[in-house]
């Protein structure tokens, strides 16, 4: 075949590739289904760096945030990279790192607490732990699985991800609130979290639980998702110990500058400190 042509052929041996480079599932869903996207504005063309950049551009113009936009190109260069492609790589956008985030986005503690409440309030006593597990120790909703009956009752969890492993520690109060839970449910071992199948929750159920508690808790569904609480933890966590190195290894970054983003301000707080300068006479 004549040109440079993606077909299902293609799609199929990069997808085994990053299952051999030990991407996670989730990842390599991610890439599979950005570059799904891309082939439909393909439609069968040869691909040159004319499209790809016209590709880009037409990113913009339906108004996609930056940050996915990059990260959409960020798979299509992978698969590029993969092919030996190199030439037909395409730039991402340029963004000068953000001081302070929107508050639309940022948990606060106060709503965290009052999503809490709402979990309890209704009964959900499942997802009233998952909420505090993922937020007093900062892992990833994918790690919950690694929150297992023998990690609770020796207090520590050996947690694998994107190809490193850490201890995560479980404070004595979450110890104790999971060992009641296990009693209560009888989880003789294992994953602490489960469904009625017997098999670790997805992310997908624990998101939607987390949205059905917004408008009881009256907090913005903007800001409820499971990532959302680790950001929090990551806040709280900086606010106290303000070294940032030591937050990025609890955290499992493998650079600092993920971790920044974890930590960065909302709006008032910036403003505030810019007022506390009292530069303007």
């Amino acid at each position: 075949m004549k040109g440079k042509i993606i077909t299902k052929e293609t799609m199929l041996g990069f997808a085994n590739h990053l299952r051999l480079e030990e991407k996670s599932p989730h990842t390599i869903e991610k890439y599979m289904r950005d570059i799904r996207f891309f082939l439909v504005f393909v439609n069968g063309c040869e691909i040159t760096k004319e499209l790809l950049i016209s590709y880009k551009q037409t990113l913009i113009e339906q108004g996609y945030a930056v940050a996915s936009i990059n990260s959409m190109l960020s798979s299509i260069n992978s698969l590029l990279t993969w092919l030996g492609w190199l030439d037909y790589h395409v730039k991402t956008i340029k963004v000068q790192r953000q001081v302070f985030c929107s508050e639309e986005k940022e948990l606060t503690r106060d709503e965290y607490q009052r999503l809490l409440e709402t979990a309890h309030q209704n009964g959900n006593d499942r997802l009233y732990l998952i909420l505090q597990t993922i937020c007093g120790t900062g892992i990833r909703v994918s790690e919950l699985q690694f929150i297992t009956v023998e990690a609770v009752r020796c207090g520590e969890a050996v947690v694998s991800c994107k190809g490193k492993t850490r201890i995560v520690f479980l404070v004595k109060k979450l110890q104790k609130k999971l060992l009641h839970y296990i009693r209560e449910q009888r989880i003789k071992s294992g994953s602490v979290f489960i469904g009625k199948n017997g098999q670790p929750l997805n992310r997908t159920t624990i998101w939607r639980e987390m949205k059905a508690l917004c408008e009881k808790a009256g907090v913005s569904p903007s800001k409820v998702f499971p990532h959302n609480l680790r950001h929090l933890f990551a806040r709280i966590f900086y606010r106290l110990e303000k070294d940032i190195a030591k937050l990025a290894d609890i955290l499992g970054h493998s650079s600092i500058n993920t971790t920044r983003i974890y930590i960065i301000s909302t709006g008032t707080e910036h403003r505030k400190r810019m007022e506390a300068m009292r530069l303007i006479i």
